[in-house]
């Protein structure tokens, strides 16, 4: 099953070009020149991919909220092409997720779109469902509440089941159960993502294991013959790292709010933490806080911290997307934590400039941190 994009544009020379590295990177592309059709193709078909020249604002923004408000297409990967005058934030606020600039070359157009492969597949992934009736345990109040349950559906991120009885407390909750012919046990902690009046829950995974969750997608893949396999994660450079956050160079970053892994090699061990993007500067890179909700989550934060700063080098690190979450917030400004927390508080705080003055920002704040080893990594 190839990935699919829908294109609008009317100028005959970025069509070509985007055809041409579309095909090479095996992306499926349906061409529209007029908004209404691309509109009438949003409502009726699933696209991985919306592409929209932005030659005019508002024919572009009402394509892209039809995006978001189909029900097939609203997880769809936004990509925007501008004119280089042009405000990137009034891109992003269209809804882009990846900008393209005009002139299109084919090299920088396939640059981003590398990135954008690795997210559209990841949203395929992430939304497949194997249909499948096994029980499962829900313990909810810190153990206190206990629930057995049984699965209609299992993904890579989470289940959907029916309780036979409504709880009052559903906000936190263990979940248990051993996937259908092998031994693997799944244990984590889960979130309800939606519930309906017929007692049935969506339940998201927070904090796998990386072995449980290897195993998971194992399963998934074996019970699912057409689910294609991930792009391979993506190398990057280290520039800045603090306990909570690092910046990233990358000349494919992935966009804000996308859910990350980063896995390092230092000497014989291998590790990996999760984040969220909360800066991204187009062929320049990304800054990303770490993710630490979980205990587990904050001991991977912890020893990843500490292995990159006391290995006395500076390991290209490997980044994949996890998916896009669009519930994660946007603070405009920096928390208690974030204050404490230079590097996070430069991306809440300066999230707005452009790349060039954000780069300055953040050579301005390692130089003014010199006996921080942890800020003060050299580019």
């Amino acid at each position: 099953m190839s990935l699919l994009s829908l294109v609008l544009c009317s100028d005959e020379k970025i069509v070509r070009v985007l055809r041409r590295v579309l095909s090479d990177l095996e992306i499926g592309m349906e061409h529209c020149s007029e908004a209404d059709s691309a509109i009438h193709q949003l409502t009726r078909q699933r696209f991985e991919a919306v592409i929209v020249d932005c030659a005019d604002e508002q024919t572009a923004s009402q394509v892209l909220r039809s995006a978001r408000s189909a029900p097939c297409n609203k997880r769809a990967v936004a990509v925007a092409i501008i004119d280089a005058k042009t405000a990137l934030r009034s891109a992003f606020e269209l809804g882009a997720h990846f900008v393209l600039y005009k002139p299109l070359s084919s090299e920088r157009a396939k640059a981003s779109f590398r990135a954008a492969r690795a997210l559209m597949k990841r949203e395929r992934r992430r939304n497949t469902r194997v249909q499948v009736e096994i029980p499962v345990t829900l313990r909810m109040d810190a153990g206190a509440g206990l629930q057995r349950a049984v699965t209609s559906d299992l993904g890579e991120g989470g289940i959907a089941v029916q309780l036979p009885q409504r709880t009052q407390n559903l906000s936190a909750m263990s979940v248990h159960f051993t996937l259908p012919g092998t031994k693997h046990t799944v244990e984590c902690i889960g979130e309800v993502a939606w519930e309906n009046a017929g007692r049935h829950l969506g339940i998201r995974f927070v904090d796998l294991h990386p072995e449980t969750s290897d195993q998971l997608k194992a399963w998934l893949e074996s019970h699912s013959p057409e689910m294609e396999k991930d792009d391979p994660p993506a190398r990057c450079k280290l520039s800045d790292l603090s306990r909570g956050g690092c910046y990233l160079q990358i000349s494919s970053p992935f966009p804000v709010r996308t859910r990350v892994i980063l896995s390092v090699r230092v000497a014989e061990l291998k590790m990996r933490v999760e984040g969220v993007v909360r800066v991204m500067h187009p062929e320049v890179g990304m800054g990303v806080e770490f993710t630490q909700k979980t205990t587990q989550q904050c001991e991977h934060v912890k020893e990843f911290v500490g292995a990159l700063t006391n290995s006395g080098v500076l390991p290209d690190l490997l980044v994949e997307p996890e998916g896009l979450d669009s519930g994660e917030p946007l603070v405009s400004g920096p928390s208690s934590d974030e204050r404490e927390d230079a590097l996070l508080g430069l991306f809440r705080g300066k999230a707005g400039l452009t790349a060039e003055d954000f780069l300055i920002e953040l050579r301005r704040q390692r130089g003014s941190n010199p006996e921080s080893a942890e800020s003060a990594l050299p580019v």
